[in-house]
C-alpha cells in the first residue's frame, strides 16, 4: 500500500507531492553518487526548480484545507516519501512505497527525522518554536531528510510565527518545513509567501466511507451514514463509526431545535451543551492528566511509596504542569462544543434544502421527521437566521467569551428564528 492511498480524495495534490518525492529522491541520489558524500553528510543546495515548476522540490510547504480535509495525513504521506529507501526506486519506482523502514516508521510517527508537532493546547508559544528551529538545523541522523510536520501551524502565536520565520528564510541544506492551517489567512504572510502552497478540499462522501471500510473495517452501511453526517470530515466520520458515546451527543444536539420553544428550554439546552463538553474535558482529564503527574512526581523523586513530598525546588516544574493541564482542558471543551455547533449548523443546512426543494441527500436522514417539522413552520429566511446565530456563537467562542453565555444568546436567537 503507498502512502498516498491515505490521502483521500486528493487526487491533484497527491500527483503534486509525488513528483516533488521524485525530485527529491533523484536530487539525494544523485548527491551521494557525484559528490561521495555519506548519508549523513550535507549537500551543497536544495534542489532546482524545472521550467513549469510542478514537480519542483522545495524546502517549505503549507497545507491547507476545511477541517476533515486531512491536511496532516497529506503531510505525514509527504514526510515518509521522502524518507523512502525502498530499493525499488532504483528500478525506476516512485518514493513512497509504504512499506520500507523509512516510509513506516515515518508515518507512525518514530522516524528519528521526521518530527510530528501537534498541540491539544491554545496555542504554540516561543519556547517551543525555538526548540523546533533548533532541531531543524541539525543534519539528518539517519534518513534522507530533515523533516519537521507542524499540525497546527495556524495556532502559532506572532512571536513563534517571527521565530520560525528566519528558520523557513535560510533553511538548512536538507531540512523540510511542512506546515498545516485551515486557510492561508492563518499563516504570517510572511511565512506562507515563503512555503509552497497545496489546498486541499472536502472529500466526497463515497470516498470516505469507501476508507472507513478499507482501513478501518466498518460495515458499509455504517460507514456510509456516519461519512454522509459529518459530510466529509474523515476523523469526525471515523469516531461517529467507532464511538457510541459520539453517536449519543450528536444524537442530543440533533433534539436541540425542537426544545427552544420558550426561553426556559432554550436556557436548559445551552447549559447542557455546556455540561456535555465540560463531560469531555473531564474525560480527557481523567485519561491522561493523573498519568502525566504521576509521571513527573516519579521524574522528581517523589512517586507513591517514597513519602509523597516533592523535593525542594520542584514546585514550579508541577505548577507548570498543571497550567499546562488546565489549557488542555479548555481547549478540549471549546472543540467538544464546536464540534456540537458544527452538527447543529448541517441539521439547520437540511432544513434549508428541504425548503428550497434542492436535490440533495440529507446529512442528518435519521432525524428527516424534527427535519421536516422545522422546515413546514418556518421560511428561508428564519433558517438563515439560524445558521447565522450558530455561526456567530462559534466565532464569539473563538473571541473567548463566556461559553455559557455564547451558547445562551444562541439558543435564544434560534427561538426567535
Amino acid at each position: 500500500m503507498a502512502v498516498w492511498d491515505d490521502v483521500v480524495g486528493q487526487d491533484r495534490v497527491t500527483a503534486q507531492l509525488a513528483a516533488a518525492a521524485r525530485d527529491a529522491d533523484a536530487f539525494i541520489t544523485a548527491q551521494h553518487a557525484g559528490a561521495g558524500t555519506g548519508p549523513g553528510e550535507q549537500p551543497a543546495s536544495q534542489p532546482s526548480a524545472d521550467r513549469s515548476g510542478a514537480s519542483q522540490m522545495t524546502h517549505a510547504w503549507l497545507f491547507t484545507g476545511p477541517p476533515g480535509s486531512g491536511r496532516s495525513t497529506a503531510a505525514r504521506a509527504f514526510a515518509a516519501a521522502l524518507q523512502c529507501v525502498s530499493p525499488d526506486r532504483a528500478l525506476g519506482g516512485a518514493p513512497g512505497c509504504g512499506f520500507c523502514d523509512g516510509c513506516h516508521t515515518s508515518l507512525v510517527g518514530t522516524h528519528a527525522d521526521v518530527e510530528i508537532v501537534r498541540t491539544d493546547l491554545l496555542s504554540i508559544g516561543v519556547k517551543e518554536t525555538r526548540d523546533l528551529v533548533r532541531r531543524s538545523s541539525l543534519s539528518p541522523a539517519g534518513g534522507r531528510w530533515q523533516v519537521i510536520v507542524l499540525e497546527d501551524a495556524d495556532r502559532l502565536t506572532e512571536g513563534a510565527g517571527n521565530v520560525l520565520l528566519k528558520a523557513v528564510e535560510e533553511p538548512a541544506p536538507r531540512t523540510v518545513w511542512l506546515l498545516c492551517a485551515p486557510s492561508v489567512e492563518d499563516v504570517l504572510p510572511t511565512i506562507r509567501s515563503r512555503c509552497r502552497h497545496l489546498s486541499l478540499r472536502t472529500p466526497p462522501v463515497g470516498a470516505v466511507a469507501d476508507v472507513l471500510v478499507r482501513r478501518d473495517g466498518i460495515e458499509p452501511e455504517a460507514a456510509d451514514r456516519a461519512a454522509r453526517a459529518t459530510q466529509g470530515h474523515i476523523g469526525r466520520a471515523r469516531r461517529l463509526a467507532t464511538d457510541e458515546r459520539a453517536r449519543a451527543r450528536r444524537a442530543a444536539v440533533l433534539k436541540l431545535p425542537l426544545r427552544v420553544d420558550d426561553i426556559g428550554g432554550c436556557l436548559k439546552a445551552a447549559q447542557e451543551l455546556i455540561d456535555a463538553a465540560g463531560e469531555d474535558a473531564k474525560q480527557v482529564a481523567e485519561d491522561v492528566d493523573t498519568k502525566e503527574t504521576e509521571e513527573l512526581r516519579a521524574a522528581l523523586g517523589a512517586a507513591a511509596g517514597t513519602g509523597g513530598r516533592l523535593p525542594r525546588g520542584t514546585a514550579g516544574a508541577m505548577k507548570e504542569l498543571q497550567d499546562k493541564q488546565k489549557r488542555r482542558s479548555t481547549r478540549t471543551q471549546r472543540d467538544s462544543l464546536d464540534l456540537a455547533l458544527v452538527d447543529l449548523t448541517g441539521f439547520y443546512r437540511d432544513v434549508l434544502a428541504l425548503q428550497m426543494g434542492a436535490s440533495v441527500p440529507l446529512a442528518n436522514d435519521e432525524v428527516r421527521d424534527s427535519i421536516h417539522r422545522i422546515a413546514t413552520v418556518s421560511t428561508p429566511e428564519r433558517t438563515l437566521r439560524r445558521i447565522e446565530a450558530v455561526i456567530a456563537c462559534r466565532e464569539a467562542l473563538d473571541r473567548n467569551v463566556a461559553p455559557l453565555l455564547a451558547v445562551e444568546a444562541m439558543t435564544a436567537a434560534l427561538r426567535a428564528g
